[in-house]
């Protein structure tokens, strides 16, 4: 679930972006002012923040300026009553990735919102996976584990990155089903234990622990512990 960091110190404001993001799916967590969002964004780390310009002991400016100086790229969506044309691009050019005034409509807002995060999945979605000894590249569609190349068919391959684009996380039967086969599958029930037993025969050879792990009731998860 992405995570939003809003900033701002109209506290109203800020419940009534909580609730409408919440609503939508997104985690989300909030600070008052500039001193707090530096602190959230190194605990939470968001995959977006929504910024208001003006506040007090830190304007968000600054918040953009000190980030991008740090290298957190992380993509900023500013809130700023200022409309001039020279406010926005004092606002984008000191780093914010998207600009939005006030008053505005929250509809708008969540659309820019998904539309940054859109952002971030294309970008990701083209990045090599690594999990333990394993590693796949969406790119080449090659698969390795310490090195040593996998021929995995195509759906051992997609069956394996959803696997890798969640570590750690319990993934239910229908979920992974409805991900890897399709919301339409209507076929086998018995296919995913199927295609389960052929990835962990691939990914166990020369001796290899076992990293798909059965969770008894629910579905599977990708982890490095032993299942009991």
């Amino acid at each position: 679930m992405p995570t939003v960091l809003v900033v701002d110190d109209d506290v109203k404001l800020l419940k009534m972006l909580q609730r409408t993001l919440t609503y939508e799916g997104l985690q989300v967590v909030t600070a008052a002012n500039g001193e707090e969002a530096l602190n959230q964004v190194d605990s939470s780390k968001p995959d977006v923040i929504i910024l208001d310009w003006m506040m007090p002991k830190m304007d968000g400016l600054t918040v953009v300026q000190e980030l991008r100086a740090e290298k957190n790229q992380t993509l900023i969506l500013m809130l700023t009553a200022r409309d001039a044309l020279e406010n926005r691009v004092e606002g984008l050019e000191s780093g914010a990735d998207d600009y939005l005034v006030k008053p505005f409509a929250p509809v708008e807002l969540v659309a820019r919102v998904h539309a940054l995060l859109r952002r971030i999945d294309s970008k990701s979605a083209k990045e090599p996976l690594e999990f333990s000894n394993i590693r796949l590249d969406p790119i080449t569609h090659e698969a390795s584990i310490d090195k040593k190349f996998i021929d995995l068919t195509k759906t051992e391959f997609e069956l394996l990155e959803f696997f890798l684009r969640h570590p750690r996380q319990v993934l239910e039967r229908m979920q992974i089903l409805n991900n890897v086969w399709g919301y339409d599958f209507g076929g086998d029930d018995n296919v995913l234990e199927v295609y389960i037993g052929y990835l962990r025969k691939k990914l166990e050879a020369d001796g290899h622990p076992r990293l798909i792990q059965t969770v008894r009731g629910i579905g599977y998860v990708l982890r490095t512990e032993r299942a009991e």
